[in-house]
């Protein structure tokens, strides 16, 4: 019987970058299934404590470039560190995904692809047509997700993720849930391996 592995993100967040596709590469390895949620972490935060960006103390922003550029060179990716199109603005993004989800189609990988837009070209994901592209790439029909995304399902279906989220004790991305157990950062994907028997 394959492993289920829930995997909450945000397609706007550098950690959830940095993870995607050791990630995605790992669960397909050992054909583990894997529920996608990108959630609202700024709901998140306010219920756990947690801070967005601009709210963080100048040493705490100023040590995450850090971080990223040491990760950056540790895992050989080619992420722009400080992109002109970070944040998403709005959350098509995350409601594409979700959407993706609800109609059965490769969420990670789509999930995936919208990262490494934005991580490393530096693209608009809150542009329809960048998204599409990244529906294309992921063998997606990406005019009805696209529509799809926009739909009242799709919102409430990203509510009810955010909500299971918290509930779940989620407070960072990305996260990984397995057998109840809690996962947090691409840093301790190590562990998620052993975990899967990767």
């Amino acid at each position: 019987m394959a492993v289920t592995v829930d995997y909450f993100m945000t397609t706007s967040s550098p950690w959830s970058y940095l993870g995607a596709r050791r990630f995605m590469e790992m669960t397909r390895k050992v054909g583990a299934e894997v529920n996608v949620y990108a959630v609202d972490f700024g709901a998140i935060f306010a219920q756990s404590g947690g801070l967005p960006l601009p709210k963080r103390a100048p040493q705490r922003r100023a040590y995450r470039l850090v971080e990223l550029a040491r990760w950056k060179k540790r895992l050989g990716l080619p992420m722009v560190i400080e992109p002109q199109n970070f944040p998403a603005k709005t959350p098509l993004s995350l409601h594409l995904v979700t959407a993706t989800r609800l109609a059965g189609g490769d969420a990670l990988r789509l999930s995936t692809l919208i990262l490494e837009a934005l991580w490393e070209k530096d693209l608009s994901i809150d542009d329809p047509e960048v998204l599409a592209e990244c529906c294309r790439k992921a063998g997606l029909d990406a005019a009805s997700l696209l529509k799809a995304a926009e739909s009242p399902e799709a919102k409430a279906a990203f509510d009810e993720d955010t909500e299971h989220a918290k509930h779940s004790g989620v407070f960072g991305a990305p996260s990984y849930i397995i057998d109840e157990e809690l996962f947090w950062g691409q840093d301790r994907l190590d562990f998620v391996a052993e975990k899967l028997g990767a």
